[in-house]
């Protein structure tokens, strides 16, 4: 292949991602992301712990959530998110997965911690991820509200969480952009608006 056709390539390829992208993003049911904020106001409000977890590039996705949520939306604010992610604890993630399995590395710790009225907020680009399946299913069981960041046609964890904030998209890496940009949403809700709410007379 020349390489000026190699060139054209390159460089087309981010304009063509790019649209992409934004199709991607067309497919986010805004309402539900409205209801997602107002789930996290409340949970913040009745002093509800908050648990986030994924994989791979979710579990990135959670941890940058939960960093944005325990510092941005809570720092010099009168009051504060007990938020925490479930991927942060890499001792105990292969301690499980060594000793136990892979699929339990959320839901055990959920044991610990997850009490009625918390919130499980679970991020799987295709929804059907053993371990984030199961910490859901606890959730519900006990009583949590449980949120859902899927991608394609939702999977099983789509199904079972109480509110799926679904991509309906193939490509796994546009599905990643668009959650990111949905917790984004959710997070700068908290540090823009809600702070711009509190200074209007």
């Amino acid at each position: 292949m020349r390489m000026e056709t190699v060139l054209s390539m390159a460089s087309d390829f981010p304009f063509s991602y790019k649209a992409a992208l934004l199709s991607a993003i067309e497919t986010i049911d805004l309402e539900k992301v409205g209801q997602a904020i107002e789930t996290l106001r409340r949970a913040r409000e009745e002093g509800r712990r908050i648990f986030v977890c994924g994989n791979g590039g979710s579990a990135s996705t959670a941890s940058h959530f939960v960093c944005d949520m325990v510092k941005g939306a809570s720092h010099g604010r009168p009051s504060r998110f007990r938020i925490m992610a479930l991927t942060d604890s890499l001792p105990t993630i292969t301690a499980y997965s060594n000793d136990v399995g892979y699929e339990c590395v959320f839901v055990e710790q959920l044991k610990n911690f997850a009490e009625p009225g918390d919130v499980v907020m679970a991020i799987s680009g295709s929804g059907n991820s053993p371990n984030v399946l199961r910490a859901v299913e606890y959730g519900n069981s006990i009583g949590c509200q449980t949120i859902a960041l899927t991608g394609r046609n939702g999977g099983e964890l789509g199904r079972m969480a109480q509110l799926n904030l679904q991509v309906s998209h193939p490509h796994m890496g546009r599905i990643e952009d668009a959650h990111m940009i949905v917790t984004h949403m959710i997070c700068y809700y908290f540090m823009d608006e809600e702070g711009r709410e509190r200074k209007d007379p």
